[in-house]
């Protein structure tokens, strides 16, 4: 049975909520806010509080089923984490507290540092940072400065590849500095002859997803980070899918001078709708004084060892109130020590291991423009031999009908049609097979029967939508309407 809309159960006189009267005298509402073309429906408590539940219950979330977004590492959340995060010792308090007050948040934040540290192999560690995209800013920045220091003011450039994630140019271009994109070859590497070609006196560095975003480890990775060195610039690294990397080796070891981490990704903090998230930056000794603060270091007195913060001596300033987004510290402080060595290693070889195996299942039907062992995640074209009119939109509506959430679509931007696949360590083989039996199924009605997968979803209460028109401002406003 289809549930009534709201405003077609509204009723005059109809109300939620009574309040009793104020004992204060009444204030104006400011004019500016008012809007008296909003026809809010008027509605008892129960049929509103059962309106929400009901859009509730119609979410896609990680633990209602299989998430393979590309590039965001949707994994299933230990509710170990959740609970941790929620204890009053981490709730209560509050960070203008003095510092003797609160040593035990402050050592589990110092004991996050040396974890991200020693996985990362970056001696220097700021928590500050409040997501990914953050992290790049705070990066690019402190990039920028060193160079500034050194006294090479002409350098205003970065070197983007085409296989970057999407925010490296926009936090590039946040930083006032210049983009340059590099091309990747024929096998999803960076172009090293396209890179040779842009190193010069300008460059500050450049920024470097590995594994990209293709789901590639870029095959000439000491080759890119020497030259950059030479051409006396510096390389960032975009900690993003350093999901496939936990244990395996260390993105200091491979040249990287600065590395932002993912904690709402890899380390297992839920994410999506714009939060929560957490983008700490790891740097080389040679730029532990640009770090932004105030970070937490080990100090003595008197009495002995206390924690206390401070700020680098050279630091590029604060760029978060505060200290971080602490209850995500929290959560991703339980998931490392819950997995301990070992099992973080698993993490990346069970993410490598399912990405590989969902491939071969789909490969001979979903073309592969670029045809190696992929990391944690990969890129197939959604094109279908026989069905030359279904698109990757057209393939990814339908598997909602199947249940499934759709994998990235048309990223990145140098795959034609491009599905973006991330299985995570956290799916079975059961779940990884049903979602290659889906696709292969769909692959068959996209030949039989084109234009089941063209007006596909048909079994979600909205069917397709025209997403041009619904992201735009004017439709935002009129769909507040009864009936829209």
């Amino acid at each position: 049975m289809t549930e009534p809309l709201l405003y077609e159960i509204s009723r005059p006189g109809r109300c939620s909520c009574r309040l009793p009267e104020p004992d204060v005298p009444r204030a104006e509402l400011p004019a500016g806010y008012l809007r008296e073309e909003l026809p809010l429906p008027e509605v008892s408590e129960v049929d509103l509080v059962r309106h929400y539940v009901r859009l509730s219950q119609l979410n896609h979330a990680v633990d209602t089923g299989f998430y393979p977004l590309g590039s965001c590492t949707m994994k299933y959340n230990p509710k170990v984490n959740e609970a941790m995060c929620r204890l009053p010792g981490f709730t209560q308090v509050h960070p203008l507290q003095p510092v003797d007050s609160v040593q035990g948040a402050l050592a589990l934040m110092y004991e996050l540092q040396g974890f991200l540290a020693e996985i990362s192999g970056f001696p220097a560690i700021s928590l500050q940072p409040a997501a990914g995209a953050h992290g790049e800013l705070t990066g690019v920045l402190i990039m920028r400065k060193a160079l500034y220091e050194r006294g090479e003011r002409q350098r205003d450039v970065i070197l983007v590849p085409d296989s970057a994630h999407g925010t490296n140019p926009a936090s590039t271009s946040m930083s006032g500095l210049k983009v340059v994109e590099i091309p990747s070859d024929a096998r999803g590497n960076v172009d090293l002859e396209a890179l040779q070609a842009h190193l010069n006196d300008r460059v500050v560095g450049l920024m470097l997803t590995n594994p990209n975003t293709l789901g590639l480890f870029d095959e000439h990775l000491l080759e890119v980070t020497r030259r950059v060195h030479e051409a006396g610039g510096l390389v960032y690294g975009d900690g993003a899918n350093l999901n496939a990397l936990l244990g395996i080796c260390k993105p200091a070891d491979l040249g990287f001078d600065v590395l932002h981490f993912n904690l709402h990704k890899t380390f297992s903090t839920p994410h999506g709708g714009g939060g929560p998230g957490s983008g700490p930056v790891g740097v080389t000794a040679e730029l532990a004084d640009f770090l932004p603060g105030p970070i937490v270091a080990e100090h003595y007195d008197e009495e002995g060892p206390f924690l206390d913060l401070y700020m680098p001596p050279r630091s590029i300033g604060p760029v978060k109130s505060f200290y971080g987004n602490f209850g995500v510290l929290v959560r991703a402080y339980t998931y490392i020590r819950m997995l301990g060595v070992e099992g973080l290693r698993r993490v990346a070889e069970n993410a490598v291991l399912n990405a590989n195996y969902l491939l071969s299942r789909i490969r001979d039907v979903y073309p592969l423009p670029y045809d190696r062992t992929c990391m944690h995640e990969f890129v197939v074209e959604g094109r279908i031999e026989g069905a030359p009119d279904v698109r990757a939109l057209d393939i990814s509506k339908r598997l909602m009908d199947y249940g499934f959430h759709p994998p990235t679509n048309y990223f990145p931007l140098i795959v034609h049609e491009a599905l973006m696949i991330e299985p995570t360590e956290t799916e079975s083989k059961e779940t990884l097979d049903a979602f290659a039996e889906a696709l292969l199924k769909i692959a068959e009605e996209a030949r039989e029967d084109p234009e089941l997968l063209h007006t596909a979803p048909h079994t979600t209460p909205l069917s397709r939508l025209d997403e041009v028109r619904a992201s735009h401002p004017k439709t935002m406003r009129l769909c507040y309407a009864p009936g829209c």
